[in-house]
């Protein structure tokens, strides 16, 4: 694998409300990830802080507006900003989500889940390979949170994105996170997902916190992580030998030390130094336990204004 994909270390995700406390204490922080369309089109105050932080700190770009699984057509001058803020910023990668986005032209601000079948495999392929041959790099995609499935897949997730990666040598960021509140959603074995994706294809890990619901979690990103996502990140970094690995805590953003202390509980993680059985949510502390608010934060909120 390229050097341009070597572990990075611990990183935390550049928000407005740390930018002060970044730029005057300088924390001892891997690296930081950016919202992509966060960047794209803005100048002032948000440019000035990435620009001065990625002269020392490496920096990972993040979308949420590729929809590579859309029917509508690429949008090329979308692409064009992206390559031109990953030239700026020096980018270590690009990634995006396997989802789509909207239709017609309109834009749902939501990641919405694909079927998984052979159509809908050539399709995003055919698309991903457009996408990496005009950003001249490869492109890593992370699997989404999803609250609902289609009947027609005949594919699971994993075999989709396995598949998906070999045919387009595309690379994969693994949300753990994610990965729990799906198979907690559709009723699978968060292992077995872990265990099949190809694991040399993997370079990033996120992690987070998610609402427990009556009958579902929601991936809110608004607390903790919770020790039976803990206990799946571990299994990950042994199968995989560890990659880049991100905390997102996109809602009520605590002060920055509390937020790098949480990602920083990963180098236990990576160590085996945790102990829990990863068999129930019922750990003191636990995001799980929180009673749901009566309007949920969602992980596209950390996405500026302007940009909606």
């Amino acid at each position: 694998m390229s050097n341009a994909f070597s572990n990075l270390g611990l990183g935390v995700g550049l928000r407005p409300q740390h930018f002060s406390y970044l730029l005057e204490h300088r924390p001892a922080v891997d690296w930081f990830e950016i919202i992509s369309e966060n960047f794209i089109d803005s100048g002032g105050r948000p440019r000035y802080v990435l620009e001065q932080l990625a002269e020392t700190y490496p920096i990972v770009m993040h979308g949420v507006s590729l929809s590579i699984g859309s029917t509508d057509p690429l949008d090329f001058e979308y692409l064009r900003k992206l390559k031109s803020l990953a030239t700026a910023v020096d980018a270590r990668w690009i990634s995006d989500h396997l989802c789509w986005t909207g239709v017609a032209g309109r834009n749902t601000h939501d990641l919405l889940p694909l079927p998984f079948d052979e159509a809908t495999l050539k399709h995003v392929t055919e698309r991903v390979r457009i996408v990496q041959d005009f950003l001249e790099r490869p492109l890593t995609l992370e699997n989404p949170s999803s609250y609902v499935a289609f009947r027609q897949s005949t594919l699971t997730e994993w075999e989709f994105l396995s598949r998906l990666a070999e045919a387009t040598d595309c690379r994969l960021l693994l949300d753990v996170n994610n990965v729990y509140v799906s198979s907690v959603n559709h009723d699978f074995d968060p292992r077995e997902f872990i265990r099949n994706v190809p694991h040399e294809r993997v370079v990033q890990f996120h992690l987070a916190g998610h609402t427990r619901m009556s009958d579902h979690l929601v991936d809110t990103h608004d607390g903790p992580v919770i020790d039976p996502v803990w206990a799946l990140y571990r299994e990950a970094v042994q199968l995989t030998g560890g990659a880049a690995t991100l905390l997102e805590w996109d809602a009520n953003i605590p002060e920055f030390p509390v937020v790098h202390a949480e990602v920083l509980k990963a180098r236990s993680a990576e160590l085996g130094a945790r102990s829990t059985d990863g068999t129930s949510e019922s750990s003191p502390g636990s995001s799980a336990l929180r009673a749901p608010s009566s309007a949920l934060p969602h992980p596209l909120h950390h996405v500026t204004a302007e940009v909606q």
